[in-house]
């Protein structure tokens, strides 16, 4: 079963790599599956060198994706990587990364959905759901609508993200979502807010 809560840790969010660190190293702790590390303003050395680290800590225990880079997902070892809409094309990744690791594709509009559904990519992010503070200059919001609409498009693993928390959580997988991705919601008390997800899921059966 594709995990519910898709931790994303975003060094954007963090003094330092050694607090994203610390912050992942919580969340597993908490007993978050799936984690997303997602790093838009270090060096490729710096994004490399932490990636390494995460995947040390995730072994055994969880899945990790590394965003928009394949050929660091790969030199990494990590589980995954997770292509934005500007990134490489889904099936250019596989033939870095292999059948082995997990593609992700983000999409905006039901289009996308469409496009990412013939892809090879193992699952399918929808978002924003909500308004969000995680991008400068984020697309519009599609709302439950939107996870609806995506939903009827494709059987891939369905993410929602943007804005979502553990308030609104449960609409977001009623409306058809398999995992929602969190960043915002996730940085106080990273483990208290971790397990109180996973709570909520576990209470949704």
């Amino acid at each position: 079963m594709f995990s519910r809560l898709y931790a994303i840790v975003d060094r954007a969010c963090f003094s330092d790599s050694g607090a994203l660190i610390r912050h992942a190293r919580a969340l597993l702790d908490a007993g978050v599956t799936l984690m997303q590390h997602r790093d838009k303003i270090s060096s490729p050395q710096e994004t490399l060198s932490t990636a390494r680290e995460l995947q040390r800590l995730a072994a055994g225990r969880a899945r990790l994706i590394l965003n928009d880079r394949a050929d660091l997902c790969l030199a990494s070892g990590c589980d995954g990587v997770h292509l934005g809409q500007d990134d490489l094309s889904v099936e250019a990744a596989r033939r870095v990364v292999g059948t082995h690791v997990w593609i992700g594709a983000s999409t905006h509009a039901s289009a996308q959905v469409t496009e990412a559904d013939r892809t090879s990519a193992d699952y399918i992010a929808i978002g924003p759901v909500y308004s969000t503070l995680s991008k400068a200059n984020p697309d519009p919001v599609i709302g439950l609508d939107g996870i609806r609409l995506a939903r009827q498009l494709t059987h891939k693993p369905l993410v929602a993200i943007g804005g979502v928390t553990r308030r609104n959580c449960r609409d977001v997988l009623a409306a058809g979502a398999d995992s929602v991705a969190v960043i915002s919601d996730l940085l106080q008390e990273p483990a208290k807010s971790a397990e109180e997800f996973l709570r909520i899921f576990g209470d949704l059966g």
